[in-house]
């Protein structure tokens, strides 16, 4: 008897170690979005042609209608600048996404890192 607790003990470990909460691995569990510098045009124009993924500085600048704050800029590596979401099932505050409605408080900067990289890529 005392064999087969000592195998079942050593069986549950491996599911225990799988079990552990996404905190414990807080670069897992927290990720955040990187926007695409693709899109880089498309930011601040207001018009509601950027695409998922690609940066802006308010709704208005995404076919979504929903700039979600807490992205990481894929040009700049600056954090909390805009990222055009997906909006529904909670998509827009996933991955360190703090919703739709995000208004960028360095609009002048982010637009002026955008315009680098359009010029630097040519569109």
């Amino acid at each position: 008897m005392v064999h087969l607790t000592s195998i079942a003990a050593f069986i549950a470990i491996p599911f225990v170690a799988f079990s552990l909460p996404g905190s414990f691995f807080p670069s897992i569990a927290a990720r955040a979005v990187t926007t695409v510098n693709a899109g880089a045009g498309a930011v601040g124009k207001g018009s509601g042609g950027q695409f998922t993924v690609g940066g802006c500085i308010s709704d208005a600048d995404c076919g979504s209608k929903c700039c979600a704050g807490g992205a990481v800029s894929g040009i700049s590596g600056r954090t909390n600048v805009g990222v055009c979401s997906g909006v529904g099932g909670g998509v827009e505050n996933q991955n360190g996404k703090t919703g739709c409605g995000f208004v960028d408080p360095n609009a002048n900067l982010t637009l002026q890192e955008n315009a680098a990289q359009v010029k630097k890529q040519g569109f």
